[in-house]
């Protein structure tokens, strides 16, 4: 981080601050914008993209800037706002993907197909981009990874949400020498049946959706914040739904409910625990094999082992965001990206009886919540992502619980989301999924 802080004031200093478009206005959008805005020396928000450009406009003033062009128009125009020192603000995303001096976009929206056509758009245009959008990154990181990388460009999910988090503190225990075997996120919460009826007064209380809010709550968000853990790790889940141990115990008094033999079979997991301490942090178990490493962990107070615990007590949104675009732009450091392919999905399981002929919701809705599973298994019995359920139509009966397959839907066949799973699939050489 002293880098980071270095560098962004030597960009201060020279008067070439990091030029940032934010996609959304949401919670996360607006505390991105303030942040960079009032206390991010060395880089500047020069767009903003929102459907509703009221909400968009009231960010914006909110964060204290009164020098914006509303909707300037065409490209050109847009051109010209942005050269004169102006926020471009718009609903139209072409008019940021196209801004020749752009250095980055940050897509907080939390969609999925407007999201991988914007962030696509935006490599094809030479534009990096960081996202905090776990969701499609869980179902299409290792395609983003490879276009942005064919592009010449960077992609990475950010810091201040879990999975970035988690992935800095596998690296710092990794680079320990370590084995991390663990990686661990804390929640308050678990129930799969809330829906945003019962999360409406959390949602309103906090500014946030109440779809967003029950993907919180029914466990979807976790999941599929822990697949991205996975698929940049190689990690997988111990079984369908994570282990997921309930506790109001700290983490480092916990290592015991994990057997060390087990988890070198899997090759390392990514779980959760409900209520343990301290929440919302993260953490990492992991193992050495050396005697020495063994005795100096224990004079250090790290126990007696086999497992080892590391924690962070806190993941802070937006105001570790800077530091994450900074280390994409400046230092080619991406936060958390995936490998090579699909480690662990996100299925959907329906949340309710659900009959013939309905029509699923999706994320954060009435009527499926995502579970984690391995990706050999997601493949082989054809489960239905959870990113892809929305606005597919039953073909038969559902109990509650029951994990959705494909041939359990009937799919849209103009489906750009199907198309580009399969060819994700067809690019890592991993057929069968459809």
């Amino acid at each position: 981080m002293v880098l980071v802080d270095n560098i962004l004031q030597q960009r201060e200093r020279e008067n070439n601050p990091v030029k940032v478009a934010i996609t959304g206005t949401g919670a996360m959008g607006q505390g991105m914008i303030n942040q960079i805005a009032n206390y991010t020396p060395g880089m500047k928000v020069v767009a903003v993209y929102n459907r509703t450009l009221d909400r968009a406009v009231k960010t914006v003033q909110k964060a204290g800037i009164s020098n914006f062009a509303l909707n300037p128009g065409n490209r050109k125009r847009c051109q010209e706002a942005f050269d004169t020192g102006r926020i471009i603000i718009t609903d139209n995303i072409d008019n940021i993907l196209h801004l020749k001096g752009l250095d980055v976009i940050v897509e907080t929206t939390g969609t999925i197909e407007f999201a991988f056509k914007a962030i696509t758009g935006a490599f094809e245009n030479g534009i990096h981009v960081l996202s905090f959008n776990a969701e499609l990154d869980s179902i299409f990181g290792p395609l983003l990874n490879k276009l942005a990388k064919d592009y010449g460009v960077r992609y990475s999910l950010g810091d201040g949400d879990q999975p970035g988090v988690i992935m800095n503190l596998y690296r710092h225990v990794r680079g320990f020498g370590l084995e991390p075997l663990v990686c661990g996120n804390i929640k308050g919460l678990e129930d799969h049946y809330r829906n945003p009826d019962t999360q409406k007064a959390f949602a309103k209380k906090w500014g946030i959706s109440p779809e967003m809010a029950t993907s919180f709550a029914d466990g979807t968000k976790i999941s599929f914040e822990q697949s991205c853990v996975a698929n940049a790790t190689g990690m997988r889940v111990a079984k369908r739904g994570m282990l997921g141990y309930h506790s109001d115990n700290h983490v480092d008094n916990l290592t015991h409910l994990f057997d060390i033999d087990n988890l070198r079979e899997h090759g390392g997991i990514v779980d959760y625990i409900v209520g343990a301490r301290p929440s919302p942090g993260v953490f990492v178990y992991a193992a050495t094999e050396d005697p020495y490493s063994r005795k100096a962990l224990c004079y250090m107070k790290m126990g007696e082992g086999p497992l080892y615990c590391f924690y962070h007590p806190y993941h802070l949104l937006f105001y570790e965001v800077p530091g994450s675009i900074c280390r994409l732009v400046d230092f080619n450091d991406p936060v958390i990206v995936a490998l090579n392919g699909l480690v662990v999905d996100v299925v959907a399981a329906a949340k309710t009886d659900l009959k013939k002929g309905e029509t699923l919701d999706g994320i954060g809705g009435f009527k499926t919540y995502g579970l984690c599973e391995n990706h050999d298994i997601v493949r082989d019995e054809r489960l239905l992502p959870m990113a892809l359920a929305m606005g597919s139509r039953l073909k038969r009966k559902v109990s509650r619980d029951e994990v959705l397959t494909f041939d359990d839907v009937e799919m849209n066949a103009n489906n750009f989301l199907i198309e580009i799973f399969q060819k994700q699939a067809e690019l890592f050489q991993d057929t069968g999924s459809l």
